[in-house]
């Protein structure tokens, strides 16, 4: 091949191959069509989840004030007894005859202090024996009601009005002080107890409301009050007691139950947007957001998220508009078109964290 014939024919290729480059790179310097919303600040509320359980609003174990043989038990497991309701009798022969021995005491000495009085005016009997029949008429009195009080605490009676539980006690068997005859509860308003953490010290005040759910009825969600919270941390744990209080009107729920128990606090703002927004890369997740028409990347850290909405934090404005459609196709510093303009979806969002300490955080927005 002759030199001229070959240069042409480089020349020809060297155009070719520029005119390929061209067209190669056009699509690169053509904005990309993406979609685009508007970022939005909220404030967490971590929504905190702890464990209680329930007790009697007035409890109390009943023991016999005396030691002795038992003469009739007078309830069941169950019942529901008033205030002052007799519950258990004990053999109480020597009692009621100490009780008549006391009132023929108290008789006889109300028998010789009226014979003295009415002899007084005749200056047969003196100032000092009257007074002596006082002192003894009184004392006679007091060892009677002695005598009374030890005949009533012969019978076990309910301090208040409530449902008794189980006994082991049967009619024969022998008490003392020390022994338990059974447990009664009022339980027309139960207080469920549970541990909160330190962090929310300040957040939980008496008269607030909390949402607590019984293991044994998951679908029931129920309002508790806020009766008083401990005074103490626990040093261990680092959480204190939270007592609130439930009604109990259709006698549904029993002391000892568990409880799962949910309020929430007000969190740090953050901004927050669409799931579908994050990109994740080999140094962690990002989103791109619009200014002056390019796509500009963000590195963002995920604190938490919930129903399709992300809570991030990173270089983010209140004003930025977030890339939510054709995000795969943009690059950092790219030319961008919107198509249209989105929407943020207003709807609430739950936010759950990681449980820790026995406790979940997690978090309700609206």
């Amino acid at each position: 091949m002759s030199l001229p014939r070959f240069r042409v024919l480089l020349a020809v290729v060297t155009l070719a191959l520029a005119s390929c480059g061209e067209e190669q790179g056009e699509p690169e310097r053509e904005a990309v069509p993406v979609v685009a919303q508007e970022v939005r600040v909220l404030p967490e509320q971590l929504e905190i989840e702890a464990i209680g359980s329930a007790r009697a609003a007035t409890s109390a174990e009943i023991f016999a004030e005396t030691a002795g043989r038992v003469t009739d038990v007078l309830f069941t497991a169950g019942d529901y007894v008033r205030n002052g309701e007799p519950l258990l009798s004990l053999d109480a022969r020597q009692e009621r005859l100490a009780v008549e021995a006391a009132r023929v005491q108290v008789r006889e000495a109300d028998q010789l202090l009226g014979r003295y009085r009415r002899i007084e005016d005749t200056g047969a009997i003196s100032e000092s024996q009257i007074e002596a029949g006082e002192t003894a008429l009184a004392s006679a009195r007091v060892a009677l009601e002695q005598a009374q009080a030890a005949l009533a605490d012969r019978t076990v009676r309910a301090p208040f009005s409530g449902h008794v539980g189980l006994t082991e006690i049967d009619r024969g068997d022998r008490v003392n002080d020390s022994t338990p005859v059974t447990q009664i509860d009022q339980r027309g308003t139960l207080y469920v107890d549970f541990p909160a953490p330190e962090a929310v010290f300040n957040a939980l005040r008496p008269g607030q409301v909390v949402q607590v759910t019984p293991f044994s009825d998951p679908s029931r969600t129920i309002d508790a009050r806020v009766v008083t919270t401990d005074t103490r941390i626990s040093q261990d744990s680092r959480d204190f007691i939270v007592r609130t209080a439930i009604p109990n009107s259709d006698d549904q729920l029993r002391p000892g139950m568990s409880f799962r128990v949910v309020f929430s606090r007000a969190g740090e703002a953050r901004p927050v947007v669409p799931e579908e927004a994050i990109v994740w890369g080999g140094e962690g997740s990002h989103i791109f957001v619009v200014r002056e028409g390019t796509a500009r990347r963000i590195p963002v850290t995920i604190t938490s998220r919930r129903d399709g909405l992300v809570f991030v934090d990173g270089a983010v404005n209140r004003n930025d508009r977030v890339i939510v459609e054709g995000v795969q196709k943009v690059r950092d510093g790219q030319e961008i078109r919107l198509v249209r303009q989105g929407t943020p979806r207003q709807q609430d969002v739950r936010v759950r964290q990681p449980q820790a300490t026995g406790t979940a955080p997690a978090a309700d927005e609206e």
